[in-house]
């Protein structure tokens, strides 16, 4: 229903980009866990290497359901055991809160 899809949209909340001290804070906690800011972008970036494939997939898989329902979408690259993790924000351009829950939900599922 069309409708229903215009409703859905003009719902979901934009994400605002961090600055100044929570910026900061989120960068702290997160590079303290492995994550990197990268160097191409506004964004952070970290390596997973996992036992085997079938691990490796298994994470993929735990995290993109959450993914999905957060509405939140990491950018990733899976050889094997390891899995490159970008989190940018696209509605904002940039790092927002949602790349930071979704890195912690990562290194816990990761653990």
């Amino acid at each position: 229903n069309t409708m229903a899809s215009v409703v859905r949209v003009a719902c979901r909340t934009m994400a605002t980009k961090l600055a100044g001290d929570a910026r900061q804070a989120a960068l702290a906690k997160a590079t303290s866990n492995g994550w990197a800011l990268s160097g191409t972008r506004d964004a952070i970036e970290k390596d997973y290497k996992f036992k085997d494939f079938t691990q490796a997939w298994g994470f993929m898989s735990q995290v993109a359901l959450h993914a999905e329902k957060m509405d939140h979408h990491p950018e990733w690259f899976n050889v094997y055991n390891r899995v490159h993790v970008l989190l940018s924000t696209h509605d904002c351009n940039g790092l927002s809160t949602r790349d930071f829950e979704l890195a912690a939900f990562m290194d816990s599922v990761a653990k």
